[in-house]
């Protein structure tokens, strides 16, 4: 080992002298590699300030209403209403998750539109990269340019020859710069340095840019590379779905422009990603007047900050072992737990030798605890072997008590189930007295044993 020698880890870029086994950072075993010094010669210098002076804040004019709408509402409502012209975004998710074809498909919308595209890929050569737009893409704009390459350098000399509006980079870890040949691809010098330059390019005050950078993701769903990656964009868009279900999810986890924690979601099918812009009746089963199924209830869950009316199914059987199945697929097992024990203990249901099995239409984790009371008279229903009337909605959480909870935004909800027309909301006693809804009887309950009551008689 070199005297003085600077080692990174690969998969955090923690930096230190000397080469340990374990990260102390993100505790990952073998992963220090000894950091590449630069020659002064290779490495590209920064310009000197221009001596601009500073400027009051509140003189400075914001810029974040010109954004850049395109055709897919779940796409322009995750990014906080559109793409801000000088922004980078980072896309990430597992492989196949449908990365390329949404941006594709982003970058087709925008050239159609009058701006200049290009998108650069590491990963695909241009004909593999055709083939799909024939799948996807209706109509293919003449102003979107691609380039299969693995130089950056390359890359930004494209940008400037076509004068590109928005650059698209497949992906991140493949690229490369030449000021630093000693670092391979996907390394952390590599990866921070072509990060860096493309938020050079995209923040240039006389011609902004928009930039999106596809990152690959680790075993442990985490962006690839170092994590001041993160940190260096504007955003961090990840997509969501388990291979062979159609459903798939665009979540915001970073936006400097918009609302962190929204989610977007989309149909993955032939013809790429498709825009679900009414969710509410994505995730719930159509019935009919009087067409009623035991072990179901509605309940309205926040993604983001929208309301979304989820219908969640129970079944309750009984069981011919000494332990009980306690199985959770959208909810944690403690939970499940606690709602089983509250039910048999505040609901007078016995349930010590039944086994419980918890899910909801789409697959959407439960959250919140909004969908509490909506979880267990799902179970109530699934025992009694009794249907829930279609047009029931319970929006609540539920004490340990047996007491019914406020819940958060609650006329916000409230006025959604109002839209999609159901009749009656069952919520929490003394909290829908100010609530400004048309159609909809408001049902307010002091506690679980009520509300099985109203419901069940």
């Amino acid at each position: 080992m070199k005297k003085n020698s600077m080692y990174v880890c690969s998969n955090c870029g923690y930096e230190i002298f000397g080469r340990l086994g374990k990260c102390p950072e993100c505790g990952q075993w073998g992963t220090f590699i000894e950091k590449e010094e630069e020659t002064k010669k290779n490495i590209k210098t920064s310009k000197k300030s221009s001596g601009k002076p500073s400027r009051r804040l509140k003189e400075i004019e914001t810029t974040n209403s010109d954004r850049i709408i395109t055709e897919i509402e779940e796409f322009n409502r995750v990014m906080g209403g559109g793409i801000v012209r000088d922004s980078v975004t980072i896309v990430a998710a597992k492989p196949g998750a449908g990365k390329s074809t949404l941006l594709l498909q982003v970058a087709n919308e925008l050239a159609r539109n009058g701006y200049k595209v290009l998108y650069a890929s590491g990963e695909e050569s241009e004909s593999q990269i055709k083939s799909r737009a024939n799948r996807i893409l209706k109509d293919i704009s003449s102003n979107l340019w691609v380039v299969s390459d693995n130089s950056l350098d390359n890359v930004l000399d494209d940008i400037e020859k076509i004068d590109s509006d928005m650059i698209i980079v497949d992906s991140i870890q493949t690229f490369t710069l030449e000021a630093f040949p000693n670092s391979r691809a996907g390394s952390p010098t590599q990866t921070m340095e072509c990060a860096h330059e493309l938020v050079n390019i995209a923040k240039n005050a006389n011609r902004p840019r928009v930039i999106f950078i596809i990152g690959q993701m680790t075993k442990e769903d985490e962006i690839a590379g170092v994590r001041a990656l993160e940190h260096l964009v504007d955003t961090v868009l990840i997509i969501e779905g388990e291979s062979g279900e159609e459903l798939r999810t665009l979540l915001a986890t970073k936006n400097r422009y918009g609302s962190t924690g929204e989610m977007g979601f989309f149909n993955m099918s032939e013809e790429g990603m498709i825009s679900i812009d009414n969710p509410s009746e994505y995730f719930m089963t159509k019935r009919m007047g009087n067409d009623l199924v035991s072990g179901s209830a509605l309940t309205v869950v926040r993604e983001g900050t929208r309301p979304i009316i989820l219908e969640i199914e129970s079944l309750v059987s009984d069981s011919f072992t000494p332990y009980p199945l306690r199985i959770g697929e959208s909810m944690k097992r403690e939970q499940l737990n606690t709602l089983v024990s509250i039910l048999e203990q505040r609901g007078g249901i016995k349930l010590y030798d039944k086994n419980v099995v918890i899910k909801t239409t789409g697959g959407i984790r439960l959250k919140e605890q909004a969908s509490n009371l909506a979880t267990i008279m799902s179970m109530v229903s699934s025992v009694l072997d009794i249907g829930i009337p279609n047009d029931y909605v319970f929006i609540s959480d539920v004490g340990l008590t047996g007491e019914l909870k406020k819940v958060p935004s609650l006329e916000t909800r409230l006025k959604e189930v109002d839209r999609m027309g159901f009749k009656k909301a069952f919520i929490a006693e003394g909290y829908g007295k100010n609530i400004n809804v048309k159609n909809i009887e408001i049902i307010e309950k002091k506690n679980l044993k009520d509300v099985i009551q109203s419901v069940f008689k």
